[in-house]
């Protein structure tokens, strides 16, 4: 039986997105625009892109397509691609100024500063230019983490002067991909919300000391609503995610906390409609929240933690959202797991290069776990040199397993490690309660990809 419902749009449409929003294929049919910015040919578009005719070009097709409504959870890209192409042809979509406010990470400490100060840290942009020699009147430790950029690149704590001019220190052809990234967003910032100032420049934070989480929500007709919260891991003394865990023991004073300022902030930069996601520090003993960043879009990789234990779809959520329809009105499926969570396998040594799992080692890894979800990412030696330049480390894999408790995790978690040949993570840190307890100091990172 064909699908009744008008078609969909989803821009950057990878990874995730691409299995969440297949999910409801039926239901939602949708086509999908945008590239890939990890492959090649499919990045060669970075050059001259332009945002305002990357919309122009789908809002000419909209109507020949039969497109009435459109998503993204890209950071990079698509949110802000969607919000302008929503506001274009009068869908349902998050305000542009209110994605640009929470996407330009100096604006935003600037906001929050003014409407919830408890929850920020302080911060100051480093005052030279790309290339320029790096001042001397740096107060370290610092977390340093460009005004614009996704996926973590370049965002670490140094503890020096000669880490941070390392950090800034780039070749010519890491200049050239930073200002491929970064410019599309600067031509809107500069004609839609110019109080800002540039984008391309370096913001220094003062960083912070305690477990690491994510509140998961969305506003609609003006009203917030959550969702959950996610606990973030990182491998032991480092400021690489290990773990995404759902769901987790944040105490009721710190969820609390994070929807109130979550509320004050996303009112005052006119966020009312769309999904959400904070990333936040909660340190329990001081009762003390602090505000990593906000990021006006899904964090997709929780969005099968959710579904596999609460029964709730955060991609069923954003196509009810595109289309302008409650999402509390969608019943719940059954939940299937107790505990999920999502495992990031890493290289730290630069000179490894991990095997990726053969076709017979994915083919026994469905059969023994059915509901795992395998993501691997082989990248050449220049892709892993530039990783940990700009990331410290190689993220080569992303598995995702759910289980009755944390035990019954950790022990799948194993297993299915061992079948495509790759250490476990879940065996580095312990976990309890369905949370992880975390014992040593981090640093404000962007969600993963």
């Amino acid at each position: 039986m064909k699908s009744t419902n008008p078609r969909s749009l989803v821009l950057f449409n990878y990874d995730w997105d691409q299995s969440g929003f297949a999910r409801w294929a039926h239901e939602f049919p949708v086509d999908s625009a945008g590239f890939d910015l990890f492959s090649f040919p499919s990045n060669a578009h970075l050059v001259n892109f332009d945002l305002n005719r990357f919309v122009e070009r789908l809002a000419t097709q909209a109507k020949r397509r039969g497109w009435q409504a459109v998503t993204s959870n890209h950071e990079q890209f698509g949110a802000l691609a969607a919000a302008l192409l929503a506001e274009r042809m009068g869908w349902p979509g998050t305000a542009v100024d209110a994605v640009l406010a929470c996407q330009h990470k100096h604006y935003a400490r600037q906001v929050l500063q003014q409407v919830a100060p408890e929850a920020n840290t302080g911060f100051e942009l480093l005052s030279s230019q790309y290339g320029e020699p790096v001042p001397h009147d740096i107060d370290y430790p610092v977390f340093v983490k460009p005004v614009k950029a996704a996926f973590s690149v370049l965002a670490r704590a140094v503890h020096n002067r000669e880490e941070l001019a390392a950090l800034v220190r780039f070749s010519a052809w890491e200049l050239w991909v930073i200002r491929r990234l970064v410019e599309p967003f600067e031509r809107i910032v500069h004609a839609r919300l110019p109080q800002a100032g540039s984008a391309h420049r370096m913001l220094l934070e003062q960083p912070a000391n305690a477990l690491q989480y994510n509140l998961d929500g969305y506003f609609f007709n003006g009203e917030l609503r959550e969702l959950g919260v996610v606990e973030s891991v990182m491998y032991p003394g480092t400021q690489a995610f290990l773990r995404f865990g759902y769901p987790c023991a944040l105490p009721a004073t710190g969820r609390a906390r994070a929807l109130d300022v979550a509320r004050r902030f996303l009112t005052a930069v006119g966020f009312t409609h769309g999904l959400f996601n904070l990333e936040f520090f909660y340190d329990a003993a001081q009762d003390r929240l602090t505000v990593i960043e906000f990021n006006p879009r899904m964090a997709s990789q929780f969005s099968d933690l959710y579904l596999r234990v609460d029964g709730i779809d955060l991609h069923r959520v954003a196509l009810e959202l595109a289309h302008g329809r409650d999402p509390a009105l969608v019943p719940r499926a059954i939940p299937t797991a107790g505990v999920a969570a999502s495992f990031v396998y890493r290289s730290f040594d630069p000179a490894a290069r991990p095997a990726m799992p053969s076709t017979k080692q994915k083919h026994t890894l469905a059969r023994e776990f059915p509901s795992a979800m395998l993501f691997c990412f082989a990248k050449s030696g220049g892709q892993i040199e530039r990783d940990f330049k700009w990331l410290g480390s190689y993220r080569y894999g992303i598995l995702h397993l759910d289980g009755r408790d944390a035990d019954d995790l950790r022990a799948r978690c194993e297993a299915a490690s061992g079948l495509i040949g790759w250490p476990a993570p879940c065996a580095r840190t312990e976990l309890h309660r369905g949370c992880a307890v975390q014992t040593i100091p981090t640093f404000s990172m962007e969600t993963s990809r």
